[in-house]
């Protein structure tokens, strides 16, 4: 009797640690559990909810779909989960995607890697989370390699279904190569997801019931989106990878000679000892005095931006302080550390703070954190899945959480020196939006990057296209248009003597050779890097909502009009902040279609007006930038300047587009610190009523970083 009461108490125990559990844990967001997920899930390395701010969002106090038809099941390969899925839903996200915007569908490959292979799912930030035109998003809280299949495959028709696809079968039977690649594919409405290497599987799941509340939910459960520094927003210049003092100092020079507004300037890999692996210490040859060329950086308003990567070379100085806190498999014979252990956050960090940072270093470059191994298999670009980390984290976690890991502990560094940065990274994961970082790579075409603008909105992640080697002067103008039209502008010259400006021809730009009309163009790049600090006040309100109230201040127009089923397709257009819609133009092209949601529009350089709910032919010469503002709008624009310092005021005129008008909110601060978070802010609200502006201060903000000089009104 005693063993069948075990054996029954054994039975009860093992089926209740595998049945599915439902908790609500904040209003819209239900997390699920089943099983034994594995020890190391991306919850443990969060920042904590904004827990006051996610309360204030509305609550329909219903699930937006049966989480009970959830079914799990226990795999050879590991967990799996199986539900359906509307015959009408639209899904998008997976992180940052290159090669596809809609995912219904598709299987998606949740594996980081620099090259996409394909479009499988791989990229520098593959997440398990997509968001649903239904008004739902799913996460999967898991660093393991985890598969979706959308929609993607039929299952075997079972019972009364069989005479159903037998007859689909008959009357549409394929038996050519064109009917087997020209044959309409219409998803049904499976999902799978797949875990792999667990014997659990813990699910979140994000309620709208709008498009937009769903991203808020999750950026805010996050933590709440990271404001960069106010100088983060200017532009940004990197120089040549080889470049030594002088030639920094030259280039640096050529900016404030010729008045082109520029507030960080970056140093490549030539600044190390080492740099494949990492010394992290000067060049003696290149910078034989660095503190030289920090203080007179500073002296000209510029603040410096250092490359590295964290495999660490055996000359550098933390190296045998790490080793014990560091992986089993070296990269280019570096160590590469277990952020996840305090011990090398300690060191790692202690070295930053000391040498680098105490010094004036003002952000960094985190390069080579996301596992470059697959185009280039015999390349020691990363370590491998069988790695194994002291904190007990194996090779397949750690690739997945590098990058988020790595920004996360140089983040924390300047947030406890109350220095707020905008650092560029890599490799991201799940729950990024706290940290101040932008992804970036050089690898895509230009319709990619755009592309990546919009998933990047589905994801909490920040975005950034790089400006580096073009094919034409078209090219070279049109990508700078989109990166002033993302979060952070900037050009990269790692392999360039000079400007693409001066020449887009690599060879030709390296053997000093220059355009005949380079000076127009650079009056060009001028213009445009203008047009970016003009338009700072506004980017900075659109950042202080993303902290505040998690709203991307990039997105697809689908979170901003989600029942117009029209934007749910269109992957060329994207928002930027609440009034401005980009819709950038590619080399070669001076037409497009451009789509106006409901609502009126205005043309950003004609003023000329369209009416919403229709799609328009547009023409825009290069000088012209492809933005459009929305009827009802206050749009604060600044005098460009040509750096940002702790004593900059913004001398802003509020143009006013249509009627009626509604009210716009700047987020004014101190611009450098963390105090805004506790309540030293203002919020300067800007209205627009019987054709006169209003302009009224909250807050208890000593600085004031605008005045508001003049207001125009365009009807």
């Amino acid at each position: 009797m005693k063993r069948v009461w075990f054996v029954i108490c054994v039975f009860f125990i093992f089926h209740l640690s595998s049945a599915q559990t439902i908790e609500k844990i904040f209003p819209g967001i239900w997390k699920i559990t089943y099983g034994q997920p594995e020890k190391y899930l991306p919850t443990d390395f969060k920042e904590a909810p904004a827990s006051e701010a996610l309360m204030k969002i509305p609550d329909r106090d219903a699930e937006p779909f049966d989480l009970r038809s959830i079914q799990f099941k226990e795999t050879p390969m590991g967990v799996m989960a199986e539900f359906t899925i509307d015959e009408s839903e639209n899904i998008y996200g997976f992180g940052l995607q290159v090669n596809s915007f809609q995912q219904r569908g598709m299987r998606r490959d949740i594996r980081n890697n620099s090259w996409t292979v394909g479009n499988v799912g791989f990229s520098h930030a593959s997440l398990p989370f997509y968001v649903s035109s239904k008004g739902y998003g799913l996460l999967v809280n898991t660093a393991r390699y985890t598969t979706f299949y959308m929609g993607s495959q039929n299952k075997v028709a079972r019972s009364a279904d069989l005479a159903r696809n037998l007859k689909d079968v008959m009357e549409k039977p394929g038996t050519s190569p064109a009917q087997l690649y020209n044959r309409a594919y219409k998803p049904p409405n499976d999902v799978e997801i797949v875990v792999n290497g667990t014997e659990g599987m813990e699910i979140f799941v994000f309620d709208g019931p709008s498009v937009m509340q769903v991203m808020q939910r999750y950026n805010l459960f996050s933590g709440g989106g990271a404001i960069p520094p106010l100088w983060g927003l200017g532009f940004k210049y990197r120089a040549k990878s080889t470049f030594n003092d002088k030639e920094v100092m030259k280039f640096a020079q050529y900016f404030r000679d010729k008045h082109i507004p520029c507030d960080m300037f970056g140093l490549e890999p030539g600044w190390h000892s080492a740099a494949y692996s990492c010394s992290f210490t000067w060049h003696p040859g290149n910078f034989p005095d660095p503190d030289k060329v920090i203080d007179t950086m500073h002296e000209m308003n510029y603040k410096l931006n250092l490359w590295e990567h964290a495999y660490i070379h055996p000359t550098s100085p933390m190296f045998g302080e790490i080793l014990p806190w560091s992986g089993d498999y070296a990269v280019w014979k570096g160590a590469v550390p277990d952020f996840i252990t305090k011990e090398a956050r300690e060191v790692f960090g202690s070295y930053h703070e000391e040498k680098l940072m105490s010094k004036g270093i003002s952000a960094f470059k985190l390069d080579e954190c996301d596992a470059a191994d697959y185009a280039k298999a015999s390349a020691e670009w990363s370590f491998p899945d069988i790695a194994s980390f002291p904190s007990g984290v194996d090779g397949v976690q750690y690739r997945q959480l590098f990058g988020l890991l790595y920004q996360k502990t140089v983040w924390d560094l300047f947030k406890k020196a109350n220095r707020r940065t905008f650092l560029e990274v890599r490799a991201s994961h799940l729950f990024a939006a706290p940290y101040g970082a932008v992804l970036y790579s050089d690898m895509y075409e230009h319709a990619d990057y755009v592309r990546m603008l919009l998933n990047s909105g589905f994801s909490g992640l920040n975005w950034s296209p790089e400006v580096r080697q073009t094919v034409s002067e078209d090219d070279l103008i049109r990508r700078i248009q989109t990166t002033l039209m993302s979060p952070h502008m900037i050009v990269d010259c790692w392999f360039l003597n000079n400007p693409p400006w001066f020449h887009y021809v690599k060879e030709k730009n390296n053997n000093n050779e220059v355009l005949p009309n380079y000076l127009e163009l650079e009056g060009m790049v001028k213009k445009l890097v203008e047009l970016r600090m003009r338009l700072i006040p506004y980017l900075y309100a659109a950042f202080a909502r993303y902290h505040f109230e998690g709203v991307p201040p990039f997105r697809s127009m689908i979170l901003d009009f989600p029942d117009d089923k029209e934007v749910w397709k269109i992957e060329d257009q994207y928002m930027m902040g609440d009034d401005l819609m980009c819709a950038p133009f590619l080399n070669g092209v001076s037409e497009r279609d451009v789509y106006f949601p409901e609502g009126e529009w205005f043309d950003f350089n004609s003023r000329k007006k369209y009416e919403g709910g229709k799609r328009y032919h547009i023409q825009m010469s290069l000088d012209e930038i492809p933005l459009f503002v929305k009827s009802g709008t206050i749009l604060p624009l600044a005098d460009p300047v040509e750096y940002i310092t702790p004593k900059t005021v913004f001398n802003v005129s509020c143009l006013v587009f249509g009627d009626p008008v509604k009210s716009t909110v700047l987020f004014e601060d101190d611009g450098e610190t963390f105090n805004f978070e506790k309540g030293s802010f203002n919020s300067v609200e800007l209205s627009w009523n019987n054709h006169k502006g209003k302009v009224v201060r909250h807050g208890n903000q000593k600085r004031q970083l605008y005045k508001i000089t003049n207001w125009r009104n365009f009807k």
